[in-house]
């Protein structure tokens, strides 16, 4: 059975890269009427794919899925209209691959610069959202990349027959079939064989639970671009607005909770604890959300909230839990994100300029931000149209990954003749 998957990936690796080759070839008009058209594809099967989701989800309740699971697995008609749109978002955005920048000429009359070019082969690892495998595939096709798409296990039926739409659509366009590929098996092995096939994919994306991204971070012999967890931050300083302050922390924690960036500390200068703390704790209880402070949160919430354990600071929730400390002001928050945060997205709510642009230059997070919820992380929200992943690495790429970051850059050198000297 393992040589069987072996080979199942094998030729999926050697039809991803011969894809790959001919994709980077491919103008834009052609890769926005392959979009078009799969568009168009999952529309048609829309039937197809809610009762592939409806088998899915049967088999999830019988396996005891937890109710959160079995509601990234659903699929509804809105949802998939959701997905359709988002198929067409992507094909409106410009093209980053064959743009040149930075060209000019040096002392020897030869021209230089950079061009965008696709990365070659995503192999992109993903649990339960039936929603990646269609933005994965889009914006692959969008930055010329061919993809090898491994879903989970629970979501396999609903993969397949958004696989087969994808398929059809990228046919009606008159284009290779084997550009996006769906794994087609649940098999476990499986994983560990992408993770092998250095010689046909050129980077992984893992998207799911911490386990997850662990075992493709220990065991991939490709580059990786992930997150490993969400530890978001809003400091709220002794020079916010308290209106803003409340409001900011409110939205941050109990927009969502099982995204990674939703706020998970709440920081608060010792300054204005006092008067912000209590209406925050009782909004929070009205909503649900458990409260662990530490000592001086305690003193001033008083049975709003149960102490924090050591092990709070460092824990990424995905649920209406939230870890509050007060601070000794700036130096004190930033310090505590030095040794708790995650690298994800970190917030501060203030009037103070010299405080914000501190924070700015001091927090080593993807994202930073000034008076705005740390939900704004998001690769629609900064104007990418889309994202395949936030990642916390520094290299190649960092925060929400769209087109762009599916993109690498190379060497261009134009000359007429040009001989070195």
């Amino acid at each position: 059975m393992e040589s069987d998957v072996r080979r199942l990936m094998q030729a999926l690796g050697e039809r991803a890269r011969a894809a790959a080759r001919t994709l980077a070839a491919l103008p834009t008009a052609a890769k926005d009427a392959a979009l078009a058209a799969i568009a168009d594809a999952l529309e048609a099967d829309t039937d197809t794919i809610l009762t592939a989701n409806a088998r899915d989800l049967e088999r999830g309740r019988e396996a005891g899925l937890d109710a959160a699971l079995l509601d990234r697995l659903a699929l509804n008609p809105e949802r998939v209209a959701q997905m359709i749109e988002g198929v067409r978002q992507i094909q409106a955005l410009p093209d980053p691959v064959g743009e040149i920048r930075d060209l000019r000429y040096r002392p020897s009359g030869i021209q230089v610069g950079k061009m965008r070019v696709p990365l070659g082969v995503v192999g992109i690892i993903y649990e339960s959202r039936p929603n990646v495998t269609v933005d994965a595939a889009a914006l692959c096709l969008k930055s010329g990349n061919a993809a090898i798409l491994r879903g989970g296990s629970e979501a396999l039926e609903s993969n397949r027959a958004i696989g087969a739409a994808i398929e059809q659509g990228l046919v009606d366009a008159g284009l290779e079939r084997h550009l996006v590929q769906v794994v087609p098996t649940a098999d476990r092995a499986a994983v560990g064989e992408l993770l092998a096939m250095d010689r046909y994919v050129d980077v992984i994306i893992p998207r799911g639970g911490k386990r997850l991204i662990e075992r493709v971070s220990r065991e991939a012999r490709m580059p990786v671009i992930k997150h490993l967890h969400g530890i978001c931050h809003v400091y709220i300083d002794g020079a916010a607005d308290e209106a803003q302050a409340i409001a900011i922390a409110d939205n941050a924690k109990t927009h969502r909770y099982g995204v990674c960036n939703a706020m998970e500390t709440l920081l608060v200068d010792e300054a204005i604890a006092a008067r912000v703390l209590p209406p925050l704790a009782a909004l929070y209880r009205d909503k649900g959300v458990e409260l662990r402070g530490c000592p001086r949160t305690l003193e001033i919430v008083g049975d709003l909230a149960v102490p924090a354990s050591d092990e709070d600071w460092d824990t990424e929730y995905l649920a209406p839990i939230l870890a509050v400390r007060v601070v000794d002001g700036l130096d004190g928050a930033i310090d505590h994100i030095a040794r708790h945060g995650s690298g994800h997205t970190d917030a501060i709510v203030t009037r103070d300029y010299a405080r914000a642009r501190r924070f700015l230059t001091e927090v080593d997070s993807s994202s930073v931000m000034v008076n705005a919820s740390t939900r704004f992380a998001d690769g629609f929200e900064y104007g990418l149209g889309a994202e395949i992943g936030i990642s916390t690495d520094k290299f190649h790429v960092r925060g929400p990954v769209g087109l762009e970051g599916l993109t690498s850059e190379k060497w261009i050198v134009l000359g007429d003749g040009h001989i070195r000297q």
